[in-house]
């Protein structure tokens, strides 16, 4: 299939790229510098130019303390951008999906979140995120929302990459631990991606590896996976902490876990156990160092 990937060079767009790439499909990878989305004309010009299949918007404002300020900054990448790749796709007859996120929602359940639940986002990101997808289910007749989690990979900086460094550095540190998710790595994403832009299943959907675990949790295995490969030294105490004692600008989900309702109901492959991602994002780093 032919498809153009928005944010290619971000940590989900690039494992989206090359996997999309091995696997034989016809790819033009757009990073910022090839296709600027808060401009509505490029957009039209690049995606009717290249006539793509599928469109895989990646591309997004990450920044969720930032955008607490740089309201406008993060509502024209992810709302205005979102409406011109939208409209683009569109015009071509291209199938969009679009990557969202658990921000959506406000944290406050108890229970993991479905897909059709209501949303009631807390912070400029997650307002702006939900911005795009009413936008995409308003200009868009062939679309897929993909809401996700925790993410982290190879590319770019994440939460893993940051606990790795700090725990061979320090020998003590506190992660919160009454904040809860499922962390979720690119490699599965984007697999499940490529499942899902072949067929013609629309809607909604929650996709992040299987599982949920705290910050706090999470950290606790990145420490005892890690120790598996030689290379990492880790020597950290890891102590559980409360999100108050760490005071950010934008406020985070206490429940992030989102149930894979639409991924069974439609009889699609569900990502792995959380764990087993994380296993293998260490093994790639590793051989990466080495």
């Amino acid at each position: 299939m032919k498809v153009l990937v928005t944010g290619a060079n971000g940590q989900l767009g690039r494992d989206v790229v090359l996997l999309l790439e091995k696997e034989g499909h016809s790819v033009l990878a757009c990073a910022r510098d090839e296709l600027d989305i808060t401009s509505q004309l490029e957009c039209s010009n690049v995606i009717s130019t290249y006539h793509p299949e599928v469109v895989i918007h990646c591309a997004a404002y990450t920044a969720v303390d930032a955008a607490e300020t740089d309201v406008d900054g993060a509502y024209q990448v992810n709302a205005t951008g979102t409406r011109n790749i939208a409209v683009a796709a569109e015009q071509t007859g291209a199938k969009l999906i679009y990557i969202s996120t658990d921000y959506v929602f406000d944290g406050t359940s108890d229970v993991p979140y479905q897909e059709y639940d209501n949303t009631n986002p807390q912070s400029v990101y997650g307002k702006s995120k939900r911005a795009g997808e009413v936008l995409v289910q308003s200009l868009s007749s062939r679309w897929f929302i993909v809401r996700t989690s925790w993410v982290y990979g190879v590319y770019g900086n994440n939460f893993v990459k940051t606990m790795l460094k700090l725990g061979q550095e320090k020998p003590k540190l506190q992660v919160v631990h009454d904040q809860k998710g499922s962390p979720t790595y690119t490699v599965d994403l984007a697999h499940f991606l490529m499942e899902l832009m072949s067929t013609e299943k629309y809607g909604v959907y929650h996709a992040s590896n299987s599982g949920a675990c705290t910050w706090y949790e999470f950290t606790q295995a990145i420490f005892e996976e890690a120790q598996l490969f030689p290379g990492f030294h880790i020597q950290a105490e890891v102590d559980p902490c409360a999100t108050d004692q760490f005071p950010r600008p934008a406020p985070r989900p206490r429940n992030s876990v989102m149930e894979h309702l639409s991924i069974r109901t439609n009889a699609l492959n569900d990502l792995r156990p959380w764990r087993e991602g994380l296993r293998d994002f260490l093994k790639e780093i590793h051989i990466e160092q080495n």
